[in-house]
């Protein structure tokens, strides 16, 4: 049995992940530590209705326990390459945002092949590149995403890479967002070099500010590889996502499926499908979902200037799940502050967790994760970190 840590609310991860975090804290502890949807967010009574009338229709009930299609189903790749604004043969369906991941690396990753990836990284795409490589080019994410002129530099220079991995909407963890010009050239490298960039996108109809910066500009490209889930939306237990991919990658990733799980579980595909294709729907769940998000953004950002004023650098969120607030004071410790936040009943992922490189600065940040968390538990979990200062 594979040995798991529970971290927040019934959420269970592989040992491993996010151990750094996993110190012993206080009973009660206010974890501030994933990515969750909030528990309000989810369409839970709409699920349960679809459920039954797919079970009290036999015909359809039948069908939804039966194999099916590699790519996925016809309908609900239709309604997705729709919002894409791409051909519905262009999308495959997946088992999640992380097997989209892998798929794309094992795809156009050969093995010992450079990465090019955001520094800081979502560490889990670290563990799905090491299905074909360790070999990384950590680029600085800077206050503006990726940083596209530190790439092209590296590649003027006689750098060359495979692919190159980034979250560009409310990354993960710096909370930035890739604006539209830096996408055009971070495309532009790619196509002048032959690699390929992997665009991670799980948050990006989480926007409750701001100016969407588009994703067109990926999607009308051969040489970019699109990522989603249903993850952040509709919740991580469906495993359901999609790939956006060129055409000439379609074939190559069906083989590749058909060598594993063939197709994603057909029941699942059934519900969801019958929700999101009924007009009005998923955009319905998502703004009510986004009303709940920037509200604890603020009270999370007014918590921490009311609490620990001047204690941190932050910037409120245009959309996503997270906060990245750098420590102003570089006298204090971040680690001794973060044993000291678990003493006192709180806890949090460490900046350094998320470093590529060994650049000092991502320890100077603390990542706080504020989707499945109250209003409430907010204002409580930062009055216990300013007891921990």
């Amino acid at each position: 049995m594979t040995d798991i840590t529970v971290l927040s609310r019934g959420l269970s991860v592989p040992k491993g992940f996010g151990d750094a975090s996993l110190v012993a804290a206080a009973p009660g502890a206010i974890r501030l530590l994933g990515g969750i949807p909030a528990p309000e967010a989810l369409p839970v009574e709409d699920f349960g209705r679809a459920s039954a009338r797919l079970w009290q229709d036999r015909p359809a009930a039948v069908a939804s326990l039966q194999y099916s299609q590699t790519p996925g189903f016809a309908a609900l790749r239709s309604w997705i390459a729709a919002r894409e604004g791409v051909d519905a043969r262009r999308i495959v369906i997946t088992n999640g945002g992380m097997h989209g991941l892998s798929l794309a690396v094992l795809t156009v990753v050969e093995r010992g092949a450079t990465v090019a990836v955001d520094d800081p990284v979502f560490p889990l795409f670290l563990r799905a590149l090491e299905v074909s490589t360790t070999a990384t080019l950590p680029v600085p994410v800077v206050g503006d995403g990726f940083d596209v002129e530190y790439l092209a530099a590296r590649l003027a220079a006689g750098e060359r890479i495979a692919a190159a991995y980034t979250v560009p909407d409310f990354h993960n963890p710096t909370q930035v967002t890739l604006p539209a010009d830096k996408r055009r050239a971070l495309v532009e490298l790619a196509e002048r070099y032959g690699f390929y960039v992997i665009v991670d996108n799980p948050y990006r109809e989480l926007r409750f500010a701001g100016e969407d910066q588009g994703f067109a500009v990926f999607n009308d490209s051969d040489r970019a590889i699109h990522v989603n889930t249903f993850t952040k939306t509709l919740g991580p237990g469906w495993r359901l996502g999609w790939l956006v991919l060129p055409e000439h990658l379609v074939d190559p990733v069906v083989r590749l499926r058909n060598r594993g799980d063939s197709h994603s579980p057909t029941v699942t595909q059934t519900i969801v499908e019958h929700l999101v294709t009924a007009d009005g729907w998923f955009d319905g769940v998502v703004k009510a979902a986004n009303d709940l998000y920037r509200e604890r953004a603020q009270v999370l950002v007014d918590a921490l200037h009311d609490e620990l004023p001047g204690a941190f650098e932050t910037r409120l969120p245009e959309g996503g799940l997270f906060l990245w607030p750098r420590l102003a004071d570089d006298t204090i410790d971040p680690a001794a502050l973060y044993e000291r936040a678990a003493a006192a009943g709180v806890v949090y992922q460490q900046g350094a967790f998320f470093a590529a490189s060994p650049q000092p600065e991502s320890a100077r940040h603390l990542r706080f994760a504020f989707g499945d968390r109250t209003p409430q538990e907010l204002r409580e979990a930062v009055h216990r970190l300013a007891q921990a200062f």
